[in-house]
């Protein structure tokens, strides 16, 4: 087998402001596995929040192609389960790892002619709404933002809060009502609230038809995170503190939600690891991602029969995807029945 890569940046199609940064831009690292004539794909995307740079990611593939050079073949190494079969890809970071599973997975389905969700046990292609993101914004823009995303078919929307003054977060989720009055809205202040703020404050978003928050306080405090879930009138959906398979099996029970990113558990094993770590605790699975292209989100469109809240919408966010297969405009992402993760790729990017 052979393992090549290449960087190529993706814009956004506007700014994306949280509560920790505002975002333009990001690199994708495209990693390729090579086998018998077919190739495989995935993606890893740079990220600050998470440690990940691009030349910390291309570090890890330069060390990680000569272990790919001596494997025997795709699905030896998927039956292994990757990292628990080659315990030095054990050490890769989280998001490299997904990167090279999805390559795997993918090259695997190829193989065998069949789509990446039937290798992960779901017949049926999966298919769900996702949610949408609206970022911090005036409360205008943000109105007519949600009317047009409602009349595209959006009917779960997310909203950005953790603005210095909480004013102008109810401001905006109250123009995002009026906006969309139909949609489910979720409100994400990326750990921007200390507990008490968190529980002053959810009540009155409540009142305006918030029906889950992820991360309300800031990550670190898990005895926090709880004791705000057992008070708060909505779902607390833990992100910033359930990196981990194990973050997320000590938060079970004690959350109503945990967002599992493929970029920050280390892959859809992983994934599915923590979905049946969670059944029956009370703490139900949301499915997140980074902003990437089709072709990195395409691997958790495959497991979105599994979650409660599907937040899949980083392809959405995007001036120019380069490749295609998981719909979603029109607010429902779908995975393809194609063999493999089921994307293709539109265009060339610029690629370095």
């Amino acid at each position: 087998m052979r393992l090549t890569w290449h960087t190529t940046e993706l814009e956004l199609a506007e700014p994306l402001r949280i509560s920790r940064s505002v975002m333009a831009r990001r690199d994708a690292v495209w990693v390729a596995i090579e086998h018998g004539g077919l190739t495989g794909w995935g993606e890893v995307v740079s990220s600050d929040y998470l440690g990940l740079p691009t030349a910390r990611i291309l570090r890890h593939l330069s060390t990680a192609s000569p272990a790919v050079g001596r494997l025997p073949d795709p699905e030896t190494v998927w039956d292994e389960h990757l990292a628990d079969g080659l315990p030095a890809w054990s050490k890769l970071p989280a998001g490299v790892l997904a990167g090279l599973e999805a390559a795997l997975l993918d090259l695997v389905g190829k193989r065998a002619g069949r789509p990446a969700h039937q290798l992960l046990g779901t017949h049926t292609a999966p298919a769900a709404q996702t949610t949408r993101t609206i970022g911090i914004t005036a409360p205008v823009p943000a109105a007519a933002q949600a009317a047009r995303l409602a009349m595209s078919g959006f009917t779960a929307l997310k909203v950005k809060a953790g603005s210095p003054d909480p004013a102008e977060d109810l401001a905006r989720v109250e123009a995002v009502r009026t906006g969309a009055p139909e949609a489910s809205l979720l409100l994400d202040p990326n750990g921007a609230w200390t507990e008490r703020q968190a529980l002053d404050l959810l009540p009155r978003f409540a009142d305006l038809g918030v029906t889950a928050v992820e991360q309300p306080v800031a990550p670190g405090s898990p005895d926090a995170l709880a004791r705000v879930a057992k008070e708060s009138p909505v779902p607390v959906i833990a992100d910033e503190d359930a990196v981990s398979y194990e973050d997320a099996v000590a938060l079970a029970g004690l959350v109503q939600g945990v967002n599992v990113k493929l970029a920050k558990c280390g892959g859809v094993r992983a994934a599915l690891r923590i979905h049946d770590a969670l059944r029956g605790s009370g703490t139900d699975l949301m499915l997140g991602c980074l902003t990437a292209s089709s072709l990195g989100i395409a691997p958790a469109v495959h497991l979105a029969d599994r979650a409660r809240w599907v937040d899949l919408d980083g392809h959405l966010l995007l001036a120019d995807d380069p490749w295609t297969g998981i719909g979603g405009t029109d607010g429902t992402v779908r995975a393809a029945d194609r063999a493999g993760l089921g994307v293709r790729r539109t265009h060339m990017a610029v690629v370095r």
